[in-house]
This record gives C-alpha cells, structure tokens and sequence, in this order.
C-alpha cells in the first residue's frame, strides 16, 4: 500500500515538473492594467526615442489615471545616474524592489524599472517568482509613476545619487535600453533569483565598473544594496549610512510635490 502511494505522488510530481518544463513566457496573456504596456526603444547616435513612457498618477496602490507618454532624449545631456530602492516593509529591509532613473541636463528624469510581469487578479510571490509564473518585463516610467505608486502604498522609497561620470551614466543607460528592446522582442520568465530588478541592474553596472559588485546577500535581498553600494563607495554622498538613508528617502517630500511640474527637482530637496 505504503509502494502504491509513493508512486502515485512520484508520479504526479513527475507531471507537475513536465508542466513547468513546458511552460513558454508570452506577451500575450491578461496583463494588470499598469503592466499592459510594453516600452518601445529607437536609437540613433545621441537620440533616443522611447514610446509608452509610463506616467500615471497614482490615488492608492489601485486607483490610478493611466497615461503613457513618447518622449525622446539627448544621451549627450544625460548627466547623472540615481539608485532607487524601495524595501517591501520597514520592519525588515530584506524584500525590496530596485529601480535606476537618469537625470538629463535638460531638466528630464526617466525611470527604469525591472519587474515581475502580473496577470490580472496576481499578487506577487518570492516564491512563485522562481517557478515561472510571471514574465519579465522593462517599465520605462517617469519618475512621479515609479515613485508615486510606492509613495501611496507607505512603502519607503530612497534615491541615491551614484558616482558615476556622464560617460558612464550614458553606457549604463543605452545598456539597459537594448536590454529592454531584447525582452520586447522576445519574453522571458521573471526569477526570483536569478532574473530579477537587481539582477537587471548588476549585470550592466559590472559591465561599466572598474571592479565587479559580486553576487550576494544584499542582492538576494535586495533591501540590503544600498548598504553594499555605500560600503564600496558607489553613493556619492559623505554621511554615514543610517544618515543617508534618512537624507535620500523622499516620501515626504513626493507626497508634497505629487502635483507639482518639477516633482523630479522637489524630491531632491
């Protein structure tokens, strides 16, 4: 009997793993509303053009007014590279979603954003990140989106500016540009471990850096990066960590400016 059983759930985990196994990522499938949209990326020389540069204006976590924007940007004006982070509870910083955003002499900001792609009714899951339940997706967002739809759900956000120059700032973000087109082109699964916001970001930061930021800890959990990043110097700022993190979180200040045209320049205080 005890024989029988076993090889009934042998069996059945064999199935459940040969559907897994088969499973194919897709751009078609029902998307929630805020990630129905894929960006567009054209480049030519020192021109960047971006369709569906998300914009929108967030009441709560799940009453927004939608809006995408085509915008287009000078690489040759692209003069800074800010970290976002943004831990999943104040409690403990472990889970937490990472994004970039690049400052332009010309007053724009944009935002890139790596996230686990969610059918309609989804919530995420660490878990169920790892098992090939959700694509990967690029959002290309203005800032007052990427920060506003964390701001009203009370989730910490902290920008830190990086030490980077110009040069590096502009292959940091044609990097993740083309990274974006590939998965435009062609889906692949989002992982919880291996294929994730900070993942995203590692890879082409190692490929600008002097010297690799090793995979770790803090990027497993990525609520503890900035703590890497400021150990290694790669915030430029003098304070001290805890000290930085009280300077660089910007919800006060986003709540404030949410309605303001230069909401980008009023979080920077």
């Amino acid at each position: 009997m005890k024989i029988a059983v076993l090889a009934v759930l042998c069996l059945v985990l064999i199935a459940c793993v040969a559907t897994w196994a088969r499973r194919r990522p897709s751009h078609q499938r029902g998307w929630v509303s805020e990630q129905a949209v894929l960006p567009s990326v054209t480049m030519s020389g020192d021109r960047v053009q971006i369709r569906n540069v998300r914009d929108f204006a967030y009441r709560t976590g799940s009453d927004f007014t939608p809006a995408y924007r085509d915008r287009t940007y000078d690489l040759g004006q692209l003069k800074r590279v800010w970290f976002g982070l943004s831990p999943f509870n104040r409690d403990w910083r472990g889970p937490a979603h990472a994004f970039l955003s690049f400052e332009f002499a010309d007053e724009q900001f944009v935002g890139v954003s790596v996230e686990a792609r969610r059918q309609a009714g989804e919530k995420y899951s660490l878990w169920k990140g790892a098992l090939r339940q959700y694509e990967l997706m690029y959002v290309i967002a203005e800032e007052r989106d990427l920060v506003g739809v964390r701001v009203v759900k009370d989730d910490p956000v902290y920008l830190y500016p990086m030490k980077a120059t110009p040069g590096q700032a502009r292959a940091l973000f044609v990097r993740m540009l083309r990274r974006a087109r590939q998965v435009e082109r062609r889906p692949e699964f989002y992982n919880t471990f291996s294929n994730n916001c900070t993942t995203n970001i590692l890879a082409p930061v190692n490929q600008i850096a002097e010297k690799d930021i090793p995979f770790g800890l803090e990027i497993l959990l990525p609520g503890y990066s900035d703590k890497l990043a400021h150990e290694r110097g790669l915030i430029d700022t003098g304070l001290p960590l805890e000290q930085a993190r009280a300077r660089f979180e910007v919800n006060e200040r986003a709540r404030a400016a949410a309605h303001a045209p230069d909401f980008s320049a009023r979080i920077r205080g």
